[in-house]
């Protein structure tokens, strides 16, 4: 691979500096210019390789968490979606319960409202009934009364 070709490189050219002899009472060093150039020479050859896969590494990375990105976005819309209903679904359920007690509510009030009709009109009917009767009685007592006076004529 390329990346151990320019490694290796680096390292000789290191070595190179380092085992240089030093200008005496200086920090400088004298090296070979041609072994030098030589290395960098090479270590510029292999370098736009080592870019060119350096860019498709950073490419492909950025594609990858571009994904990743999307997939939470996704996921994360779905699971807004799925709470949304569940609230929907639940408001419903709610609705549903307090419309279905408003309608127990009303059954039970008109319930009472026509038993207490129904009471009503039976103990009117009755007291009619009654009234009827008394007044049927007492047309059969005086009737019987008349009957038994005209009898006593004949006896």
């Amino acid at each position: 691979m390329a990346g151990n070709v320019i490694d290796e490189l680096v390292n000789t050219l290191y070595e190179t500096i380092d085992d240089a002899p030093a200008v005496p009472l200086s920090s400088k060093c004298i090296i070979e210019r041609e072994k030098a150039l030589d290395i960098l020479e090479e270590i510029r050859a292999n370098l736009p390789g080592e870019l060119k896969m350096a860019s498709e590494i950073v490419e492909k990375r950025k594609d990858f968490i571009d994904a990743g990105k999307r997939e939470y976005d996704s996921k994360v819309k779905q699971a807004e979606e799925v709470a949304k209903q569940k609230v929907n679904e639940h408001e419903l359920v709610q609705e549903a319960r307090k419309r279905a007690a408003e309608i127990i509510a009303n059954a039970e009030s008109r319930s009472k409202e026509l038993m207490r009709a129904a009471a009503a009109y039976c103990d009117d009917a009755i007291k009619r009934t009654e009234v009827s009767v008394d007044e049927t009685l007492e047309q059969i007592k005086n009737t019987r009364t008349q009957f038994l006076n005209a009898m006593k004529e004949y006896k």
